[in-house]
């Protein structure tokens, strides 16, 4: 039976884990907000981090950022979305967004399919199954009728984020979020090459962190060459996050540089709670 079922039909259970999960996020967060001064100052995003279908603090973030600049069409574009349980737009799309995923896994499109046939079939919901690459991503905007101007991307395909970003030049988001490899020094302008058929082997996050993507460094000088500028990133160290230069005016935090914004990678309490997820499924099946 599906662990996540399992734990959805027991509610004692399902709200013990989501309260661990929110006390130990909550703990981490006020830890370092205590810590540190960067975290001090008003406009700074991390003291909104709250996570409801993110896998981090996402998904408070992106609210108050739309809470700084206003929203327009309430659409937004999200590829590597998994099985669209745990990603970046699920908390919007179950308000009043819209938008469209792109994912490449048939086991998580046969799910994604499955879960969220009704809002796929009235239109709120635009799917495709497809390998997202520098050379494809505009053409499969194209064919998904995606507005030049958006309100949220959001890039998570464990690699090429980068130069799949750098090669979407038609069309405008207002906020884009993508990962960035904090192994990587703020200070050093690093991308790993590129390969259009590039795809996680399931490797563990200190294995994987090593071997992929780009540091922030690169990623906010990209920023720069399309017009956004780095406003913060998530305490995991995991997504940045960019607002268009247009929409800055006094809503963030500055210097936008990586030195200003950067986050280690903390995976620790990430794997602690896979853990604790392990165990509780060993126990509910034995």
């Amino acid at each position: 039976m599906d662990i996540r079922k399992m734990l959805m039909e027991d509610l004692g259970l399902l709200s013990a884990i989501q309260t661990a999960n929110t006390l130990l996020n909550n703990q981490f967060i006020n830890e370092r907000i205590n810590s540190c001064q960067k975290y001090q100052g008003s406009l700074n995003l991390n003291r909104y981090e709250r996570k409801i279908f993110s896998q981090n603090g996402e998904d408070g973030i992106l609210e108050e950022i739309f809470n700084r600049i206003g929203t327009t069409n309430l659409f937004f574009v999200e590829f590597g979305v998994a099985d669209g349980s745990e990603n970046n737009t699920l908390f919007l799309l179950l308000r009043k967004w819209r938008g469209c995923w792109i994912e490449a896994n048939s086991k998580n499109t046969h799910k994604i399919k499955a879960r969220y046939d009704h809002l796929i079939d009235g239109k709120k919901l635009l799917f495709k199954e497809a390998m997202i690459t520098a050379e494809n991503v505009e053409s499969i905007f194209h064919e998904m009728n995606i507005p030049e101007e958006f309100d949220l991307l959001s890039i998570d395909i464990d690699g090429n984020d980068y130069y799949v970003w750098k090669a979407i030049n038609q069309y405008k988001p207002r906020v884009v979020v993508i990962e960035y490899n904090s192994f990587f020094p703020p200070s050093l302008d690093r991308v790993t090459e590129y390969n259009a058929n590039s795809v996680w082997d399931g490797s563990g996050y200190l294995a994987r962190a090593r071997a992929y993507g780009a540091s922030l460094r690169a990623l906010e000088i990209l920023g720069k060459t399309k017009g956004y500028k780095l406003v913060g990133c998530d305490f995991r160290g995991v997504n940045s996050f960019f607002v268009r230069d247009d929409l800055i005016n006094k809503n963030f935090q500055s210097p936008f540089t990586a030195e200003m914004h950067y986050e280690e990678p903390k995976y620790t309490l990430v794997l602690s709670l896979y853990y604790l997820f392990s165990r509780l499924k060993s126990g509910l099946v034995s």
